[in-house]
């Protein structure tokens, strides 16, 4: 599975990246909205891990991605690198990857990927440059045919800008991400993590998140990362039912994976 070598990858938020098993990475162009006829779940119920994988440094990074790959519909990843490891999990599953980088360090980018068993209908990618290192953090959407046809489920994946002086960079990364989100006619989760650590940081979250009325994910047990007594973590969604959600413990990363089970209402 090639790595694409191009600066166009790196400097254009415009594009995407995607990488199938048998297939040579290839960029994805925002109006490169295709018809599909293969919906993302054969029932109305959609399972997601959402998960800041910490660059798969940690040993058991991917014995935990193995585990989760087949009972999933959708692995929702920040801070993936596009590792041979990562690469070959892909393929082995035969998933369909979409990345948006936000940089590469030896020809391995890193930056969100949400990962599925078919290809999405429409991929957007974002980027915001941290205002103090300069270096971009990303942010993807992704629209999946679901079983009636008649609406699509879209998915918003983001690592959100860490330490900023203020709120403008960080206001201006999250209101860029919903207004995709807006005029959408129906099912959405919006999730990832949102360097939510200070009290204007969360209140500013929740305020948008209410302007276009969706929901928050709870947890009986609530063990996600936090940072300065705040969580970082959150799963949003609309026009969907939770089944389950919990949280699992683990070493493999320096945050925690959220899983969740929905059903399509």
């Amino acid at each position: 599975m090639p790595i694409i070598k191009s600066n166009k990858l790196l400097f254009n938020a415009d594009y995407v990246v995607r990488y199938e098993a048998g297939c040579q990475a290839r960029l994805i162009e925002p109006d490169n909205m295709v018809s599909s006829s293969m919906p993302i779940t054969k029932s109305d119920r959609v399972s997601i891990l959402v998960w800041n994988i910490f660059k798969q440094k940690r040993l058991d990074c991917m014995r935990l991605l193995e585990e989760y790959a087949d009972n999933t519909t959708l692995l929702i990843l920040q801070e993936a690198q596009t590792t041979p490891q990562l690469l070959n999990f892909i393929h082995s599953h035969h998933k369909i990857a979409d990345q948006v980088p936000a940089y590469a360090f030896k020809d391995v980018y890193s930056g969100v990927m949400t990962i599925a068993n078919i290809a999405p209908i429409k991929s957007i990618g974002f980027k915001e440059k941290e205002p103090l290192i300069r270096i971009p953090k990303s942010a993807l959407v992704t629209q999946y045919q679901i079983l009636d046809h008649k609406r699509t489920l879209l998915v918003a994946n983001i690592h959100a800008v860490n330490f900023s002086f203020g709120l403008k960079i960080y206001r201006q990364q999250i209101r860029i991400l919903l207004n995709q989100l807006v005029s959408h006619e129906g099912p959405i989760i919006l999730a990832g993590d949102f360097n939510s650590w200070s009290r204007q940081r969360l209140h500013l979250l929740y305020r948008l998140i209410r302007k276009i009325n969706l929901k928050m994910v709870n947890f009986s047990s609530d063990i996600r990362k936090t940072f300065m007594g705040r969580p970082l973590d959150f799963v949003f969604y609309r026009d969907l039912k939770i089944e389950q959600a919990k949280i699992v413990h683990t070493n493999a990363s320096d945050h925690n994976p959220i899983l969740v089970d929905f059903i399509i209402s």
